[in-house]
């Protein structure tokens, strides 16, 4: 690493002290800022607590210390300091750094090999290369400005049938799911393969970083685990006792163990038999962790995206990947791993926390390894172009970069056009430069640029794009919004711009991006509600807005993270980006976001700014300079400024802004808190941990009691209503069953109160909507209404041959929820039945799961009754989801209500009056069934 000599001969430990004491008090004076209070560091100051440096701060402070000592450490170090005084210790320990190295190290073979195109599976490719070149170098580890390991195809499957064996020998079975926190490295690269080769599932989370952060990793990853059902977690060992407290949180999991634990065993691994639809991994999506949604990607999957895309690179074993990205996010993963050990590229890695202490690491890396591919989000580019010494560039050559690929998060023009400029003397062909779109859903990868042609930035007009979603270019040298163009659907892969009934839009009109392709995901780890709000038809949504010009795909914004006011589309983006510019805002770490006004109807505009200032005077300076720069960016200044400390925006693992979560903590007062010392959070969760333990033990026994009670009861009855119904004519059979339903309520002591029954026609067309929760909710409809009612039932029940026969006998009628034109043909058939006179009970969510939430309702009920004319009486069940949850088997005793509402008669028969009973009936059900509205995310 270039760097400038210590300016003063070797000091001793008290005049390194002072001088580092003087270093730290100038640096203190320049992050605050003129007119802020004097604050004067001493060895044992707090750096986070008493002097307010953040992470990337500290890492900003060593940087100086660096460069006036000459002196390097381990970052990973650098990282858990609380004092002055711990920065003192790693400055007296560390060994004096020399200037970069100028040597090239060749590690591509020159020689193109090819690559396992037969591989069905990731550990078929990884043997391909195995027996076909054994030796070929996979991995060179960088540890800060060293090599740390290399690593052959031979060594990675050495690594991985010990991990292999070991997990056999914890016990781990054949599609459970191993939780894999660890930092980049050789134990990480043999824990995933090992979870493959033992049939294991490969869940990667991130690790705790430094202790202040330990209770909240805790509590965020708890969810995560839960959700895949995690049985062993692979860590460090300082992590193990994180891992104790997730095990009082986390039912499933048995095992937290180490990559040596594992190794420790010996054992060699018996052979698991895996398939192309085996899952290779599962991805948790950036964002609320209280709702995780892991993302199901195969084998297929994933060796589909990767051949698509070293296709459309043209990549071969003659290119090197050099890369900083962390391992547990999809962008480092399959683009920086998994696809140069497909393709037999040699693959330099170092830490994201080498990369984030001095960002020139990244570029030296391609210099000295004469990198071809590479690539990171926006802020990594815009790291680069701003925040390194040009004196650490001196002898730089990045010639060898051919691809710099940018993507995961919004692509800046500016930023671009800064890096572009700063490093063309250095070697850098600006045509490099590559904006890609991709989705964990996709695998990784959707779009590509064509060819190295540089950034494509589309100028359109903002008013237009506010207030009609058309992106209407400004004419040559006007201002206008910059988009940046991702590229065209890689080979294999078609998207399109649909609004939001579904219907494709024509070019250069704003839409939600929608895709088909090889690598699409099946849907969401045990998570069947959201997996059935990700398809559109045939299409998966991706929830992102965009639009397509050219060919190109133009990215505007998340669908949830849109703001509208005053009828007007607001993307946060833009303005996101022009306040983080302003002096004293810190930069990457601002939130723009909606929050809705009940007395408007319509949305007020919220931008989260952090900053240290402390005077008054200057802060009313930079709300009103941030005011103006609202005005010209969405028309208007924001409804409220809030200037906070520093980590009130919160953010993804990979630096993305968490609007929605920050949000909430706005909503509920609590954006710039103190946060409780990191030993009572601790013990907090200890304690809780422990009480939690207990309390499911005595609450599990009693519910397994009562579950072979009601299950024994609702058992009995069906199997002998079904014997009774097969025999007797439909009629009877329906008062059959509805008497098997009644006896199984009661019978059940299910604490049941009802209320508005007489609201129930008792002759004559209507339609019963209710909201559903549980499958309770079926049994409890069923045994309220009269037996002249007919029912909807999802078409999965008409597969098997048991229940379509028992369902046709007690009335039901099959709706598709998922093809489109079968279901129109039911919802007709229906429509014809209730023309005729018939009562029909619908539940218009279609399906329930574990979270509570009122979610939005399908028209066909309500297309239903427009058109013939009936009433629609919502009914509201609230506590059935605790009776009997998604996805359980186990009954929990508990009070439950139903509310039947008054008839709501249809104003018309045609969309929109069905749209106004539909929004009628779920405010009266929303009213009484006790759980969050959901739909506005839901749709959004």
């Amino acid at each position: 690493m270039a760097v400038v000599p210590a300016a003063t001969p070797t000091l001793s430990p008290d005049e390194t002290a002072r001088a580092l004491v003087d270093i730290l008090n100038a640096f203190l004076a320049e992050t605050r800022g003129a007119g802020a209070p004097v604050v004067t560091a001493h060895l044992d100051s707090l750096l986070e607590r008493d002097l307010g440096l953040d992470s990337l701060s500290r890492f900003e402070l060593w940087l100086r210390v660096e460069q006036a000592f000459g002196v390097g450490v381990d970052e990973e170090k650098l990282a858990e300091i609380e004092t002055a005084r711990d920065l003192l210790r790693l400055l007296l320990a560390g060994a004096r750094r020399e200037a970069h190295a100028a040597d090239v190290v060749q590690l591509a073979d020159r020689g193109v090999a090819t690559v396992p195109e037969a591989a069905t599976t990731l550990l078929e490719a990884l043997d391909w290369h195995v027996q076909a070149q054994p030796d070929r170098m996979h991995i060179t580890l960088l540890d800060g400005d060293a090599e740390e390991a290399r690593l052959t195809y031979a060594d990675l499957a050495r690594d991985m049938a010990a991990i292999a064996g070991g997990l056999q020998r914890e016990g781990l079975e054949r599609g459970q799911a191993v939780a894999i926190m660890l930092p980049t490295g050789r134990d990480f690269f043999a824990a995933y393969y090992g979870t493959l080769a033992a049939g294991g599932v490969p869940v990667p989370i991130y690790p705790p970083i430094r202790l202040a952060q330990l209770a909240d990793h805790v509590r965020r990853q708890a969810g995560i685990l839960a959700s895949c059902a995690a049985r062993v977690l692979v860590t460090v060992r300082e992590a193990k006792p994180v891992g104790s407290l997730l095990r009082g949180q986390v039912a499933s999991l048995e095992r937290v163990v180490t990559a040596d634990d594992l190794r420790a065993h010996g054992a060699a691994p018996a052979r698991v038999a895996v398939t192309a639809q085996d899952i290779a991994f599962i991805q948790y999506t950036s964002g609320s962790t209280g709702n995780p949604k892991g993302v199901v990607l195969t084998h297929a999957n994933l060796l589909a995206n990767i051949r698509a895309m070293v296709r459309a690179t043209g990549a071969t074993s003659a290119d090197v990947f050099v890369s900083w990205l962390p391992l547990y996010h999809d962008m480092g993963l399959i683009g920086a791993w998994l696809c140069p050990l497909y393709g037999g590229l040699p693959l330099v890695v170092m830490s994201p926390l080498h990369f984030l202490a001095r960002p020139a690491r990244w570029l030296w890396a391609i210099h000295r390894y004469r990198g071809t591919i590479s690539a990171g989000p926006n802020f990594a580019y815009e790291l680069a172009a701003s925040r390194i010494d040009e004196r650490e560039l001196a002898g730089l050559d990045l010639s060898s970069w051919q691809w710099a690929f940018n993507g995961a998060e919004p692509v800046s023009a500016e930023t671009m056009a800064r890096f572009a400029a700063r490093f063309a003397r250095h070697g850098f062909d600006p045509n490099t430069l590559a904006p890609v779109y991709g989705l964990a859903e996709c695998a990784l990868d959707l779009a590509f640029p064509p060819g190295r042609r540089g950034v494509l930035v589309d100028r359109i007009d903002r008013a237009r794009l506010a207030s009609r979603r058309v992106a209407e270019p400004v004419s040559p040298g006007a201002e206008g919004a910059g988009i940046v163009a991702c590229g065209r659907p890689l080979a294999g892969y078609e998207m399109r711009i649909a609004d939001e009934a579904g219907r494709e839009l024509a070019e250069r009109r704003v839409g939600r991006v929608e895709f088909k392709g090889p690598s699409a995901t099946s849907g969401y780890y045990n998570n069947p509600e959201a997996t059935a709000q990700l398809f559109d038809g045939g299409w998966l949504d991706t929830g992102d807005l965009g639009y397509i010009a050219a060919g190109e795909l133009y990215l505007t914004g998340r669908s949830k993270d849109i703001m509208i006011r005053g009828g007007h589309n607001l993307y946060p983006y833009e303005l996101e980006e022009a306040v983080g510019a302003v002096p004293g805002i810190r930069k990457g770490c601002v939130a723009v976001f909606g929050v809705g006004d009940a007395a408007s109807g319509t949305e007020r505009v919220v931008v989260v700014a952090e900053t240290r200032e402390p005077d008054e005077a200057r802060r009313a300076a930079l709300v009103a300079q941030i005011n103006s720069l609202a005005a010209d960016l969405i028309g208007g200044p924001a409804d409220e400024v809030v200037l906070a400390p520093p980590h009130s925006v919160l953010k993804t693992s990979s630096g993305k802004i968490r609007r929605a979560a920050s949000r909430e903590v706005y909503e509920r007062g609590l954006i710039g808190a103190r946060r409780p010392a990191v030993w009572r959070e601790l013990g907090a969760l200890g304690l809780r941990s422990a009480e939690s333990r207990i309390a499911r033990w005595w609450r599990g026994a009693a519910a397994i009691a009562y579950s072979c009670w009601a299950w024994g009861v609702t058992g009995v009855l069906a199997v002998a209503a079904f014997l009774v119904a097969l025999v007797v004519p439909r009629p009877a059979a329906r008062r059959v069953w509805r008497a098997a339903a009644r006896c199984a309520v009661r019978i059940g002591a299910l604490p049941l109160e009802v209320e508005g029954f007489a609201h129930v026609p008792a002759s004559g067309p209507v339609v019963v909507v209710a909201n559903h929760a549980s499958y309770v909710d079926g049994l409890l409809l069923y045994a309220l209404l009269p037996e002249r009612f007919a029912f909807a039932a999802k078409e999965g029940y008409e597969r098997n041959p048991v229940t379509r026969i028992a369902f046709e006998r007690a009335g039901a009628r099959f709706v598709e929820r998922f093809d489109a034109g079968r279901g129109v043909e039911d919802t007709r058939e229906l429509t014809r039945l209730v023309a005729g006179g018939a009562a029909l009970g619908i539940f218009p969510e279609g399906t329930f799961t574990r979270s509570p939430g009122l979610r939005p309702f399908h028209m066909g009920a309500f297309v239903i009754a427009a058109e013939t004319g009936a009433a629609v009486v919502p009914v509201a069940f609230r506590g059935s989801r605790s009776v009997l949850r998604a996805e359980e088997w186990i009954f929990r005793r508990g009070p439950v209500r139903a509310t039947f509402g008054a008839p709501i008669r249809p104003e018309g028969s045609d969309w929109g009056a069905a749209v106004r009973l539909r929004e009628a009936a779920r405010a009266e059900i929303l009213r009484h069934c006790g759980e969050p509205d959901l739909a506005s995310d839901a749709l959004g």
